[in-house]
Formats: C-alpha cells, structure tokens, sequence
C-alpha cells in the first residue's frame, strides 16, 4: 500500500489527482499496529482504522480521517480504494477492516458471507451522489443523452460499434468506453438504474479501471470517448471533460448538487454509505471516528465544496446517528 503522511489539508484538486492513481493512503500521526487496536494516547485516543471500499466514498472518507486525525494524532487511518464489492469480498468480510465504503447497498450474499465470519455490518448514510456521464470537450455533437440512449450504448445485447449505431445524428465514430470495474459499487448502481438488473448485462468491451482518474484521462484523451464516475471525480475535473446532461422523459437534467438534492437527476443520483463493523465500534477510537463523519455529514464545507458530494440532511443525519448509537451500544455493553 502507498502512503502518505499528511498533517493538514490538502486542496481537493490536488488529493483527487494523486488518489485516483494511487488508490491507497494512510493517514497517520504516531503508527501504531493492528486493526481496530490501541491505548490511550496523549489526547485519549490512539489505535489504527483500517478502511477500504468504494472508489466514490473514498475521497470523502480521506476528508474527514484528515481532520480527525489532526485532532487524534496517534490514531493511524489506512484507506484503500478497492471498489465496493472488493472491500466486501477481500477486506471487510474477512474481518480485514474496521470500515467498508460503499457506493451501494451491501448485497445479500455479502451480509451471507460477513455472518459466516461474524461480522456485523452497520449501515451509515454519508452523502448523496449524481453518477456522472463523461465525453470529450470535443464531442460538440452531445450535450444531453437519454437512459435509453445510454441503456443501448452499454448493454451487453448487440453493443453498438459506433455514436451513429446508436443515433443517426451522430458522427459515424466507434465509440471507445471507460468505466469502472465489475466489484465497483458505481458499477453495480449504473446496472440497476440504467441496465436493470433483469437486463442482458453490462457489456465487457470496455476499458475497466477501479480508478476514477484513468477514467477522466481516458476520456480527455479520445473525441470519440465516453465514460461513468462518480460526481466528486467530475467536478474537480471540469476542464478536462464534459458531462452529458440526462433525460429520464422528463426533460435533459444536468449532474449537479443542486438537481442531486432536489431528487431532479434522476435516475442517477444515489445514496454514499460507510459500513462499520460492530465489534470495531467497541474500541473507542473507531467508535469516536464514526461518531466524527456522521457528525461532518452535514457540513456543506467538507461534503459539498470540498469533496463535492450532497451532504446529510439534519433528518438523515439523525437517522444514522442513531443507528450508530444503537451499534456503539451493543458493541460496548
């Protein structure tokens, strides 16, 4: 794993850059050793959290283990991008993490397969986010494009080779895709809102990449490409590609913060979850770290303009608080 010591903030423009490619990144004052571990420190709170998962949770989660480690600074965070399924799969279920971030529900054969190792899941909202369509800023031929145009587009039945296949007023092209991976949460999520899930499936002839940033070069570097990320990823990016608005039949929407939050982007606006292993929640410095991203879900400071994601609303918020409450609880008692 690559890691970086970071004592303070870091522009968002910057970190997304260098985590895109990397995927990895520890967030350390004074390391200490084992997962979901640790003594008191000077501040009363030290130990290491171990975190993976979800591509699109993971610029948020690195927000917020910057400042809280910058209040705890013996508590170690190590945060991998892994890909929702992946941090299910290889880390989280295994009891491998304290944390796995999700861009999607946790499925029922990884709940099987966390109870078979017994480990219990608990589910937290952290923000919203408008899955976002790219194109080359030379594809002035495609400013809005419909879920059927796109359905068609990335559909594993008879893809089409070329723009024009799928409308006649586009240029006779091949198309050439970037998206993420099969054990990405966004992947997941762009089957059930675009695809859906009785569909033939999502096609296979594509340039697949569990980093958001490989998605964005690849895009910048074709005129004939396209390709689906999670907002943050965009709008830290918006001079490098273009993002199609999307029309559902009721008229083109444009991914943003606003039509996310106002339920208008649909159907690709989506919930960002962090799930918390229970037994974790006994030690105090992941129960308070927990307690501290819920606390920050809200602000439109570290959410919105840094990260660039909807934050919780107040009702939401509370709603996880308590489930975390409950969790804390049950871990402690």
């Amino acid at each position: 794993m690559t890691e970086e010591s970071t004592s303070g903030r870091v522009s968002r423009r910057k970190f997304l850059a260098a985590a895109g490619s990397v995927g990895a990144v520890g967030l350390a004052g004074c390391t200490q050793s084992g997962s979901g571990g640790g003594e008191n420190g000077s501040d009363g709170l030290s130990g290491t959290i171990d975190i993976a998962g979800s591509s699109t949770v993971f610029p948020l989660a690195t927000a917020m283990a910057e400042r809280f480690q910058s209040e705890h600074s013996d508590v170690n965070i190590n945060i991998q991008s892994t890909g929702s399924g992946g941090g299910f799969a290889n880390h989280f279920c295994p009891g491998r993490t304290d944390f796995n971030n999700a861009s999607r529900p946790i499925q029922p054969e990884e709940e099987q397969a966390c109870s078979e190792n017994g480990i219990t899941p608990v589910e937290l909202t952290v923000a919203t986010d408008a899955l976002t369509v790219v194109v080359n800023n030379e594809a002035d031929w495609v400013d809005c494009i419909t879920v059927e145009e796109l359905r068609e587009i990335w559909s594993a039945d008879s893809p089409p080779t070329t723009w024009s296949d799928v409308n006649s007023d586009w240029p006779d092209q091949e198309l050439e895709l970037y998206g993420p991976t099969d054990a990405s949460g966004t992947y997941d999520y762009f089957i059930e809102a675009i695809l859906g899930e009785e569909g033939p499936g999502h096609r296979q002839d594509y340039s697949a990449t569990e980093q958001d940033r490989t998605i964005i070069q690849g895009v910048e570097g074709s005129a004939n490409a396209m390709g689906y990320l999670g907002f943050a990823y965009y709008s830290q990016n918006q001079d490098r590609v273009k993002a199609l608005s999307v029309d559902d039949g009721s008229g083109c929407t444009e991914p943003s913060l606003e039509t996310a939050r106002a339920g208008e982007y649909t159907p690709l606006a989506r919930p960002l979850f962090t799930y918390a292993k229970q037994a974790s929640l006994a030690e105090e410095h992941v129960a308070e770290f927990a307690r501290f991203w819920l606390e920050n879900a809200t602000s439109q400071e570290i959410v919105a303009n840094e990260v660039g994601y909807v934050p919780l609303s107040d009702e939401d918020q509370q709603e996880a608080m308590d489930a975390l409450e409950t969790a804390i609880e049950n871990a402690q008692g």
